[in-house]
């Protein structure tokens, strides 16, 4: 349950006296949003920012993803902003009581030096209706295009649409007139699109009937070899990976002739389906032959989809024997399922929220960058009036965001296990710094305008992330739980919310209440514990 701003109860260890909690005042007509001179997207060099907003209004803005408050910093007109490294930026007009929707932009800063090769890596797009997906796929190519204007190639890694063995084949046609219609707009028109074959894509039968030759040239099996400026490319049919015997037999034969001609140029490699052992702790992994058999080429740089799970958290890539990197979804992400989330009718069981992502990777003589970009990233809940719909229509207020720090990829060494040995994204180099709660009072009593009581918790602070709150409120009198839950961060949505309203369903007038609360990472890393001790009224 989202509740408005309110004057909130002191936040100490003493049990709180009574105070009246009453709303803030509001605004019927909100602001228009600020406008930035310079758009978000990849530059060379620093960029100087300045902001537009309707006559009388000022401008805050926060540089760290957070939502701008009025105590965040000033934008003074005439003295330009001037971004120097990846970042992204928020913005929210102010005039009087009335305040804008936040707008967010990203900014990847980028040196003069070319890379060899620009690639868009997206999966589990999920198309099946063309008037929905319309102006929905114009603003993610408007999005592509504002950080690689002309991609070397667009890897779209499987589901392009979502049959159940449901016959629904045919919309292949739609994802091909979707996109060609917009690399015609883009001006993308040498931009290679290829392919992989995901388990809500039908048959293979149907991909070849609906694209391009060149954006599928297998010769049968649904695996096949391309180039990008150079730089190599396996495509895997990670349906039948693991029972087919050709397959295997290709991509080791492949990779020993491409690794042993350039062993310090990556070979990338695109399936459907994640490799066991690798990204995300090997959630919804499968093919183990397919682990094994790319466990002698550390020169792999093997990109997967299927999990939707979102390309916020670090565990997204994986070295061991080689690079795994998780692309995430253009149609909805997934967290780890066994949390909760606030949503309008309160704590709920989510694991889905409508945030659309992809990769953007640039293969550079020496190394691999990889960024993290928002598609859409607004804050929505993935039910709307008890129905679930991913379905959400631009303008985008976070489209471009980036979703975390940008990745990069070495291979230094003159022997297989020297460049694993200098691997980064290891095991032994998990994260381990735990989130920081700050400021005087992290947590708060509030209720809103109904007298609906709740813990409000100021987000902590992590060098990567805070993946969620375990939190339990205890009633003082009869030792018994009004909340006992792991409650997600919010960590998908851009920008990211300052607080969370913890909704304490039935708290009954005049009950005292102890709330505990820990911060942890997507590594498990956890904050001291806080606590609050506050009574209803």
């Amino acid at each position: 349950m989202r509740f408005a701003p309110l004057v909130i109860a002191t936040a100490s260890a003493a049990l709180l006296a009574p105070t009246a909690i009453t709303p803030s005042a509001t605004a019927a007509d909100p602001l228009a949003p600020p406008t930035l001179v310079k758009p978000g997207g990849r530059y060379e060099g620093a960029v100087p920012l300045t902001f537009r907003a309707e006559r009388g209004a000022v401008v805050r803005y926060t540089l760290d993803g957070t939502t701008p408050t009025r105590g965040s910093r000033l934008y003074v007109p005439g003295l330009p902003v001037r971004i120097t490294k990846d970042t992204n930026v928020t913005a929210v007009a102010f005039k009087g009581a009335r305040t804008s929707i936040p707008v967010s932009h990203g900014y990847l800063i980028k040196g003069t030096e070319k890379p060899l090769a620009r690639v868009v890596v997206m999966s589990d797009v999920h198309i099946g209706d063309y008037a929905k997906n319309t102006k929905k796929w114009a603003s993610f190519f408007d999005t592509i295009g504002s950080v690689f204007p002309k991609p070397d190639a667009i890897l779209s890694n499987g589901d392009m649409i979502n049959d159940n063995g449901d016959g629904k084949g045919p919309d292949h046609k739609i994802v091909a007139d979707i996109f060609q219609e917009n690399l015609k707009r883009k001006g993308m028109t040498t931009t290679q699109v290829l392919l992989s074959n995901g388990n809500h894509d039908d048959s293979l039968a149907q991909i070849r009937a609906h694209y391009p030759k060149s954006w599928f040239p297998d010769a049968g099996g649904g695996f096949y070899e391309s180039s990008v400026n150079g730089v190599p490319l396996l495509t895997l049919n990670t349906e039948t990976y693991n029972s087919s015997a050709e397959q295997q037999s290709w991509l080791k034969r492949r990779m020993a002739e491409l690794t042993a001609k350039s062993p310090h140029t990556p070979v990338l490699v695109q399936g459907h389906r994640p490799a066991p052992n690798t990204v995300m702790d090997g959630q919804q992994a499968s093919n183990p032959k397919l682990t094994a058999d790319l466990s002698a080429f550390p020169q792999a740089v093997f990109f997967s989809g299927h999990s939707h799970l979102n390309l916020n958290d670090d565990r997204s890539v994986h070295q061991k024997d080689f690079t795994a990197v998780n692309d995430g979804s253009m149609s909805y992400v997934e967290m780890d399922h066994g949390y909760q989330a606030v949503t309008e009718e309160g704590l709920a069981s989510r694991f889905e929220a409508p945030t659309s992502q992809a990769l953007f990777v640039e293969v550079y003589k020496d190394r691999t960058e990889i960024a993290r970009v928002n598609m859409a990233a607004d804050r929505h809940d993935i039910y709307t009036g008890g129905t679930w719909s991913s379905d959400w229509q631009p303008p985008y207020a976070s489209a471009g965001t980036l979703s975390g720090k940008s990745w990069t990829l070495r291979l230094k060494g003159r022997t297989a296990q020297e460049i694993k040995d200098n691997f980064t994204y290891t095991a032994a180099n998990r994260n381990k710094v735990a989130p920081v709660f700050t400021g005087r009072h992290p947590l708060s009593a509030v209720r809103d305008a109904k007298g609906a009581t709740a813990l409000r918790i100021a987000q902590a602070r992590d060098d990567q992330m805070v993946h969620h709150y375990r939190v339990d409120v205890t009633d003082e009198a009869t030792g018994t739980k009004a909340v006992s839950a792991k409650v997600l961060a919010e960590y998908y949505y851009a920008p990211l919310p300052n607080a969370l309203d913890i909704p304490l369903p039935k708290a009954a007038w005049g009950t005292r209440y102890t709330a505990k609360v820990v911060a942890v990472d997507a590594y498990g890393n956890a904050s001291r514990e806080i606590s609050l001790k506050f009574r209803t009224r």
